[in-house]
């Protein structure tokens, strides 16, 4: 026998639980989650940070507008971009999209003040005093608990294998019925919408790998995220002089379970070796996450072209933590028809690709 809802949503990660937060009081929700515990693959993995700076121009108003939003789940940290000969351009390029007071330019006796240790040749950074820590598992937690107050159901070990048309609207797996399918499939999302009958826009999945260090001297508390503005590494502390580091890998991956690569640990540290004077003592752990992206490298969100009640929540890439707020009360409001309150959703909207099947 069939159950159904107004709407299904095909993924509880950060997007799914956000988008369902959303809805959920305006309409009957089933979120539908693979594995047996939301938030398992990316939103899982993150060692995400709120950054204006982060993922462009474009990709700016939805991290700004959701900064109030996500204030309880926020700890100042503070960015330094820093570049060597090689990076000036890219670093001079960023300080034009993002003038003061967002990004403001440190020469050399600054780095060396807030990055101990850093080697000659890295002489000009910009400081980005707002970027924060955020709590990605407070902030799940928060969604999905928001979702179910307001009366959405959350459904784990729910792999959904067959999408059909019906009179309510969509078939799911022949159990659940519901007017509307969001795609919050993150790095499946073009497998589900395959399962729909829609033509996938081209969503691809990336691999980035994180190793925690044991560092000698440890890793000062007072340490910014330090990010390479060639896009060659970042590294943050962590508790106990601890420091996570990333080679800023994006490996082209099938959609998957994935795991760090032992290769990209080591070009990783090489890396931080090239940048200050510590000694790893030793790797941790390590892990590894995917972010997927659309073709442009913008969210997708809203219906499809088909019209057939096909909506996407899908390509956050890796920004999508820190715009979830602001990325879910616009995507709501476009599957509700509400007018859009302050972000202009033209560059984000589902349309911009053929997408009927």
């Amino acid at each position: 026998m069939s159950r159904g809802a107004d709407i299904v949503v095909i993924g509880a990660g950060m997007a799914g639980a956000s988008i369902a937060a959303e809805l959920a009081g305006a309409a009957s929700v089933i979120i539908l989650e693979a594995e047996d515990r939301p938030g398992y693959h990316s939103t899982g993995r993150s060692a995400a940070f709120w950054s204006e700076s982060y993922g462009g121009p474009l990709i700016q108003p939805l991290t700004s507008a959701s900064g109030p939003i996500l204030a309880d789940f926020l700890a100042t940290r503070g960015a330094i971009h820093i570049a060597d000969a090689a990076g000036r351009e890219a670093l001079h390029a960023l300080a034009g999209q993002f003038p003061p007071p967002l990004l403001r330019p440190l020469g050399r006796g600054a780095l060396e003040a807030a990055i101990p240790g850093l080697r000659p040749g890295w002489d000009e950074g910009l400081a980005e005093p707002s970027c924060a820590d955020i709590d990605v598992a407070a902030l799940h937690a928060f969604y999905l608990r928001q979702a179910r107050r307001a009366g959405a159901e959350l459904v784990t070990d729910a792999r959904v294998t067959r999408i059909e048309r019906s009179r309510a609207g969509w078939l799911i797996d022949g159990e659940i019925e519901a007017g509307i399918v969001v795609n919050a499939a993150g790095a499946w999302a073009d497998q589900v919408a395959i399962m729909a009958g829609e033509r996938p826009i081209g969503i691809r999945p990336y691999r980035r790998t994180i190793a925690q260090l044991r560092i000698d001297p440890p890793a000062p508390e007072s340490l910014p995220l330090v990010v390479d503005v060639s896009g060659r590494f970042y590294f943050k502390p962590e508790a106990g002089g601890r420091l996570w580091l990333s080679p800023h890998d994006e490996t082209p991956c099938d959609p998957c379970d994935c795991a760090a690569d032992e290769l990209d640990v080591a070009v990783a540290i090489d890396r931080l070796s090239r940048v200050v004077d510590w000694r790893v003592e030793r790797v941790e752990h390590k892990w590894a996450g995917l972010r997927s992206f659309a073709p442009d490298r913008l969210p997708v969100y809203g219906f499809s072209a088909s019209r057939n009640g096909f909506f996407w929540c899908a390509g956050q890439g890796g920004f999508g933590i820190q715009t979830a707020p602001a990325a879910a009360k616009l995507a709501a409001g476009l599957l509700l028809g509400k007018a859009p309150e302050a972000i202009d959703p033209a560059p984000y909207l589902a349309a911009r690709f053929r997408t009927a099947g």
